[in-house]
């Protein structure tokens, strides 16, 4: 299993690291430069609250069902017509609730526009979750990577020949970026339901109400988790839209002026970057980085959801599995989290033009985070694999009570970096106590000597940050307002070498699991 894990992750990083680096960084942040701040913020959003009824889409049907095709492989013949149908009821729900709330929140016409395209978006990418949980409970690893980053690559695609091919006058409209991602989903969910199909010698649908109460009762527990895990992680825009103005009125700009003696065209210009749209905008400005980073740290739970099940269904040891994976994404969480910690200043500007600085605050905050969401990727993976559903809801409640109280105090008092605050001590929360969830379900020895080296690892890094940040060496290559990218690059070959001096990383035992028989 080891050597399937670790051949599987090479092959799903080296497609990843290809395509969405791409996306991001082409792509998406090319849109939130030519729309705009408030128009992206304006998006960001609606993407958020969009998420946030996400839970009736799947009802927690993927992760039962990953970890179901994982242990029973002839239940997808059984269950697949019956929950596809299901599937197609749920997202009539959920576009029912979503607009019902978004009315109750008087949402605008052009909300409720965005608001629709983006429910039809959210939909097609959970019946692509779903067609791919069946593909990767089957252990067909190589076929779920390719789906993992085809709706990305049609997407850089269509974005790249309209934001670049000179097929229209007109300037680039969010609207665009969002139609865009539907044909792109469109595409890759037809691909994935022919796959499926095929494994699946599907017929025709199965109306079945007792099949059905059957399959949410099962996935009920699931469902809880990732409704509370998705309302503490996608609440921080929601809550800044909420809890701050829309816009600045007249009489606000003429009583400050009046109060402060300051030009009223300059004030308005102060007092609109405290709208929520901008400043929902500024945490997605800080927040892009971190969301590139969970990606690959995602990639580690795609893998180890069946793997881990299947191991605990066969009652093999899964301890050097959660070693192997946990040392691999901690090694590396803290390397990308530390250094983009310290060179902030210099990532944030090297990709956008305004704002540098608030944006720049909120990232350091959020990417710090990735430590503990790398965690919880292993940990929480493990939990769920074994069935301790209960255990991780409590957590997970306890997680978003956590982030509604901090962001409800902190977010009039310090707008976006307050809800960055906020994520910041959710996230390590929630990962402490998945780690004590851990070693009380299974009882691990504790290895101090892994710990220590642990902690003599960060230390490392967090040295050779201070020293490349503060010394910096003028590359013969790079112009000088760049040389701290050569600083950068040094940082990192520092770091990875000091893994493999820790024997965090060993290419030996890697070769050796790679030569086992599967």
């Amino acid at each position: 299993m080891q050597r399937k894990f670790l051949t599987n992750l090479g092959l799903l990083l080296f497609l990843n690291l290809l395509i969405k680096p791409i996306w991001i960084f082409g792509i998406d942040l090319t849109v939130q430069r030519n729309v705009g701040v408030g128009d992206y913020g304006f998006y960001f959003v609606i993407l958020n609250f969009s998420f946030l009824f996400n839970i009736i889409l799947d009802f927690g049907i993927t992760n039962f069902n990953n970890r179901n095709i994982a242990q029973h492989n002839h239940l997808l013949n059984k269950h697949f017509s019956g929950i596809l149908v299901l599937k197609l009821l749920l997202g009539v729900a959920f576009v029912v609730v979503a607009f019902v709330i978004a009315t109750v929140l008087r949402y605008s016409t052009a909300q409720f526009w965005l608001l629709g395209w983006l429910a039809l978006n959210q939909f097609l990418l959970s019946f692509i979750l779903y067609l791919r949980s069946n593909i990767s409970g089957f252990l067909m690893f190589k076929t779920d990577s390719f789906l993992s980053v085809l709706d990305r690559l049609l997407m850089i695609l269509l974005c790249g020949v309209l934001l670049w091919g000179h097929v229209t006058k007109a300037q680039f409209r969010i609207e665009w970026f969002v139609y865009s991602q539907t044909v792109a989903y469109s595409v890759t969910a037809l691909l994935a339901f022919l796959i499926v199909v095929k494994k699946a010698k599907f017929r025709k649908l199965n109306w079945n109400w007792p099949f059905f109460l059957m399959i949410i009762k099962q996935s009920l527990p699931f469902a809880l988790l990732v409704l509370l895990m998705t309302f503490y992680n996608r609440l921080d825009p929601v809550m800044l839209e909420s809890l701050l103005p829309e816009k600045v009125s007249k009489l606000q700009v003429e009583i400050f002026a009046t109060v402060s003696h300051l030009n009223p065209v300059i004030l308005e210009n102060m007092l609109s970057e405290r709208t929520g749209n901008f400043q929902a905008g500024i945490y997605a400005s800080g927040f892009r980085l971190l969301d590139a980073a969970n990606m690959i740290a995602y990639l580690f739970a795609v893998l180890l959801v069946p793997i881990f099940s299947k191991m605990i269904k066969k009652k093999q040891s899964i301890e050097h599995m959660l070693k192997l994976s946990f040392t691999l994404i901690i090694t590396l969480a803290i390397i990308v989290a530390l250094g983009s910690f310290f060179y902030s200043f210099e990532l944030i500007d090297l990709l956008y033009d305004t704002h540098i600085a608030a944006s720049t605050h909120v990232f350091q905050l959020l990417i710090l985070g990735f430590i503990a969401v790398s965690t919880t990727y292993i940990f929480g993976t493990l939990l769920t694999a074994n069935g301790n559903l209960k255990q991780l809801n409590i957590i997970a409640i306890g997680g978003l009570l956590i982030n509604f109280i901090l962001n409800f105090l902190l977010i009039p008092r310090l707008l976006a970096s307050g809800s960055a605050i906020a994520s910041l001590v959710t996230q390590f929360t929630m990962a402490l106590l998945q780690v004590m969830m851990v070693q009380r379900v299974f009882k691990f020895k504790i290895n101090y000597r892994f710990l220590l080296t642990l902690f003599i690892f960060v230390i490392g890094v967090i040295s050779f940050n201070i020293l490349s940040h503060t010394y910096i060496i003028h590359w013969s290559f790079l112009p000088a307002s760049k040389a701290w990218l050569g600083n950068f690059a040094l940082m990192l070959l520092s770091s990875a070498m000091l893994a493999l001096i820790l024997r965090l990383w060993s290419f030996g035992s890697l070769l050796k699991i790679l030569r086992e028989d599967r």
